[in-house]
């Protein structure tokens, strides 16, 4: 038996006729390794049937074995560059087909093991192994196979990372076409479908300092794209939260939550949003719907838009003609206070009328006619739909 080099490399100290008698049963070893790695590994049995997964699979189980083979009793690196290349290569495909690295580990798990009893029998054919022979085979092959997991993992972390600043990437392209304005749908579609999003509909917009964007993408996820604006961060959500989910994970955080509007509305949402006085560090966050009217009298049109789009949302089914009869009678009633004997007298109708009218409005608005902050938005509102034309 050859005296092992001197080295501090674990197959190093294995002797250099480990190799000679390996080489002969390589070819059927690696055909071994193949088959018991893919009725092994569900995942892997899964896929097995393809050409390409074959190839892959058997190109990786040689060029595993023929490099271990080179490295007995030798102090050379575990892997040369086309080796290393080739398992950060398997590692990254993981990655891209959505599988974990745990699929990879578990066939370099079982690759070891077949490797240690094919070496340990194709040596023992031509003399005894002895158990420190059999301890050295088992801690060069581990390492060896280290060594190969250590490749796999670098790929596939080094794919996870290009595909996540890929995905960064689309997201914020995404949240640039809405907060720009103006682009052409098949765009706006084609960027949500490039992040899993279906095509956008109505879409919340949240201004958060600069500070809070990180925590603002972890608690929101994928429902949820970022782009930054100086110092601040624009939060556009195509699911449409709870009030009091927003609340809560805003909290704190200096937010403010536009208007939610549909997608082609997301610049003025997000306008709305900067017009409304931030709340102070530790506070709830602000709501644009809140202020619509304050800011309607302070001469934005955009909060008077999009306040009378959303008091008289009922209407918005009728028939022309029939909107016009309830919206006469709506900025009467509201002028008149409530008195049905004046809106009848204006209006020329019966007061029995005016009451029937009145509770088809509390029907179709949903609203509580008698609260006066509705009724203040809502004379807004129609003054507003109408140009300050209808006869009070």
């Amino acid at each position: 038996m050859d005296a092992p080099a001197a080295t501090a490399t674990p197959w190093g100290r294995l002797p250099a006729d480990v190799a000679s008698a390996l080489r002969p049963v390589l070819s059927q070893t690696a055909r071994e390794v193949s088959a018991e790695v893919t009725a092994s590994v569900p995942a892997f049995g899964a896929i097995g049937g393809t050409a390409k997964f074959s190839r892959d699979l058997d190109e990786a189980v040689r060029a595993g074995l023929h490099r271990f083979v080179d490295l007995v009793a030798t102090g050379e690196e575990a892997l040369t560059p086309v080796v290393r290349e080739l398992f950060t290569g398997l590692g990254a495909a993981e990655a891209r087909d959505g599988r974990g690295p745990e699929i990879l580990l578990s066939a370099l798990r079982i690759s070891s093991r077949l490797l240690l009893r094919a070496t340990v029998d194709a040596v023992g054919r031509s003399r005894p192994v002895g158990v420190r022979e059999v301890v050295d085979l088992s801690d060069a092959i581990t390492g060896f196979i280290d060594e190969l997991a250590s490749a796999c993992t670098d790929g596939y972390a080094r794919q996870v990372r290009d595909d996540a600043g890929e995905s960064d990437r689309r997201r914020r392209h995404l949240a640039e076409l809405l907060l720009r304005g103006g682009v052409a749908w098949p765009i706006v579609a084609q960027a949500s479908a490039a992040i899993g999003w279906p095509p956008p509909g109505r879409i919340t917009a949240v201004l958060v300092p600069g500070t809070e964007a990180r925590a603002a993408r972890f608690r929101f996820g994928a429902d949820g794209v970022l782009a930054e604006r100086g110092e601040e961060t624009v939060l556009l959500l195509r699911q449409i939260p709870a009030r009091t989910e927003l609340a809560e994970a805003l909290h704190g955080r200096r937010a403010v939550v536009g208007p939610t509007l549909g997608w082609q509305q997301v610049p003025t949402a997000v306008q709305l949003a900067e017009l409304t006085t931030r709340p102070a560090a530790g506070e709830a966050p602000a709501f644009a719907d809140d202020y619509l009217a304050d800011l309607a009298l302070r001469g934005q049109p955009a909060a008077l838009a999009v306040l009378a789009q959303r008091r008289l949302a009922g209407l918005s089914g009728l028939r022309p003609a029939q909107r016009e009869t309830l919206l006469r009678t709506l900025h009467s009633w509201l002028w008149h206070w409530g008195s049905r004997p004046e809106v009848a007298a204006g209006l020329f109708v019966h007061p029995q009328t005016v009451s029937y009218r009145i509770a088809q409005l509390r029907h179709l608005l949903d609203v509580d006619l008698d609260d006066p902050q509705v009724r203040f938005e809502l004379l807004l509102a129609v003054s507003n739909e109408t140009g300050g034309h209808l006869s009070g």
